[in-house]
């Protein structure tokens, strides 16, 4: 484990960035954020930190596992102009003259666009030319064939800070795999916009899979490189490797630093309020119940057919979208709430899906067993709902594993 702290003058930063970038087609955001919001006040991501990197890229062959998030902001994103730009980051790698071979794609595929589970195929990158291996296909976990004849693996993805959300199991799978096979791992941090707090059912071991990997709580407040030094150091990834880890940090944050994320992170997560949401109405992915998929709502909204009509005012009919080709009750008139104007808790908020358990036909089935289960990383939540637990009740039976991870986590938090 080695972590860059030496921060840099942020006017010098971005200007060495822009003319690292110049070969670059410069992108708006598509999330219509507010000036506000975009400007980011004075936080520096890690990939535009390149005076901290870049030299330990040089002279090296190299892969980078990234997607539509994983950008450099240029010099022309000013404060107050309203118009963010950035460039990608492998555009910066090669105008960098630097030994970019090829591109690890995670779930949604490189550049963000393909529906949630689907499969991602392996092929080539149209902008770029680069090679494209899928992270998300027929395996999950790079294979030594595709690490042959690398000398390291740069990592630099959003995340949401949710366990369920799968980029930071093919974090540890990238991890475990350049572990085995003596290759070095880079970390370009990023903030995580629910960094804030940590809540909700802490994973047990014989529910390990692809949405969570490690007994962590469903939201554990940390940032990928946080996490990444805690399940290297705890010995969490398989047999007890221990991947060559170097982090490059976050400059000018701290968990109370506001942050807005300026590209959507995954089709279904469109803006801020889908993502501070998302830690509570992800749990409906394990139900038969819709969480907006198929509306301009995602993760703002919830329904079904089902839903009683006489407790639930508000409808919609779920429809084919890009990021979402079939969701759930496609094209069938669904009852539920619109919650776009609500505050968002900081909490794994059980309120919305006790009151879809409540007032629902009781003739219908709510739960895809298996798939609540592993979303929640407990068989224990379902049991409660079903035996009518109480929201306070329920989350009191978290506080105990959740204060023991808190323990270990101390240990890696880089940010004050």
């Amino acid at each position: 484990m080695f972590v860059l702290t030496a921060f840099k003058n942020t006017l010098l930063v971005l200007l060495l960035t822009f003319m690292a970038c110049g070969r670059s087609q410069e992108i708006e955001s598509p999330s219509g954020l507010s000036e506000t919001e975009a400007a980011q006040n004075t936080v520096i991501v890690a990939a535009n930190r390149t005076e901290a990197y870049f030299n330990l890229l040089r002279d090296k062959d190299f892969a980078l596992v990234a997607n539509q998030t994983s950008v450099i902001f240029t010099a022309s994103s000013k404060p107050g102009d309203g118009k963010p730009s950035w460039v990608h980051l492998a555009d910066s790698l090669l105008g960098a003259g630097l030994g970019l071979k090829k591109v690890f794609a995670p779930e949604h595929g490189y550049r963000g666009q393909i529906d949630a589970g689907e499969k991602v195929k392996d092929g080539l990158d149209r902008q770029t030319g680069l090679p494209v291996n899928s992270l998300h296909g027929s395996h999950r976990k790079p294979t030594p064939e595709q690490l042959a004849g690398l000398d390291l693996v740069l990592f630099d993805i959003q995340d949401v800070g949710v366990r369920f959300y799968t980029y930071i199991a093919t974090l540890q799978l990238v991890m475990e795999a350049c572990a085995e096979a003596g290759i070095p791992v880079v970390v370009l941090d990023r903030p995580n916009p629910n960094i804030h707090y940590v809540d909700g059912p802490v994973m047990e071991k014989e529910h390990r899979g692809f949405l969570g990997q490690t007994e962590i709580p469903l939201v554990y407040g940390m940032t990928m490189g946080e996490y990444a030094q805690m399940i290297n150091e705890e010995g969490w990834l398989q047999d007890g490797v221990k991947a060559d880890l170097t982090i490059i940090p976050l400059a000018h944050y701290t968990r109370n630093t506001p942050y807005v994320l300026p590209i959507p992170p995954s089709p279904n997560l469109p803006n801020q309020q889908a993502v501070r949401l998302y830690p509570s109405l992800g749990l409906f992915e394990g139900t038969y119940v819709n969480a907006g998929r198929g509306t301009t709502l995602q993760f703002q909204s919830f329904g079904a057919p089902f839903l009683l009509e006489s407790h639930f005012k508000y409808t919609y009919t779920p429809e084919s979208r890009p990021g979402a080709s079939n969701p759930k009750h496609l094209g069938v008139l669904c009852r539920g709430r619109d919650l776009s104007a609500v505050v968002p808790p900081d909490a794994v908020d059980l309120k919305w899906l006790l009151e879809a358990y409540t007032y629902r036909d009781a003739e219908s089935d709510f739960f895809k067993t298996e798939g609540f289960t592993k979303h929640a990383g407990t068989a224990s939540l379902q049991k409660q709902i079903a035996a009518g637990m109480t929201a306070a009740q329920i989350r009191q039976s978290w506080q105990g594993p959740i204060e023991d991870f808190k323990k270990i986590r101390a240990k890696y938090l880089i940010y004050d």
